[in-house]
This record gives C-alpha cells, structure tokens and sequence, in this order.
C-alpha cells in the first residue's frame, strides 16, 4: 500500500502540473481539495482520466469522485480495491 501511495502521489504531481509542490509535502491524510492541496474542479476531472488510464478504474457519477479524491489514503485504498490494471 505505502508504495501505491507514493505512486499516487507522483502522477498527481506529474498529472496536474504541480512543479512547486514535492511527494514529501502530500501527506497520506491531507485533503486534495480545499484547504490541502487546493486541487479544484479541473483537477478532478484530470484524476478521473488519471484513474481509467493507470488503473482502469472508470468513474461515472461526480458524487463517487468527490468521496474517492478525499486524500491519497482513501484513492490508495479505493484502487486497491476496484483496479483492473
């Protein structure tokens, strides 16, 4: 799991262009939006397309996403558990 989390970290700073920001400074349990990250709605759409192409995970309702993009803990766990790839 530790390694699926660094992992995620990497695309999320790769997938979104987060030049500033390091894997060291994403904690597990930091919220991805609002006052975390301060990933916004673009974003999620970017760790959507992220989800079906690295792990052939495919979200349908935006509802589901907002629960799924909570941290790095929660999409590490939800992968582990719905991934096809």
């Amino acid at each position: 799991m530790e390694a699926l989390k660094q992992e995620l970290k990497e695309n999320i700073i790769e997938q979104l262009n987060l030049e500033d920001i390091s894997v060291a400074e994403i904690g597990d349990n930091d919220p991805l939006f609002g006052d975390g990250l301060g990933l916004d709605s673009i974003d999620a759409l970017e760790l959507i397309v992220m989800l079906d192409k690295d792990y052939g995970i495919k979200l349908t309702d935006p509802k589901e996403g907002k629960v799924i993009f909570e941290s790095v803990e929660v999409m590490a766990n939800y992968i582990s558990a719905n991934r096809k790839k």
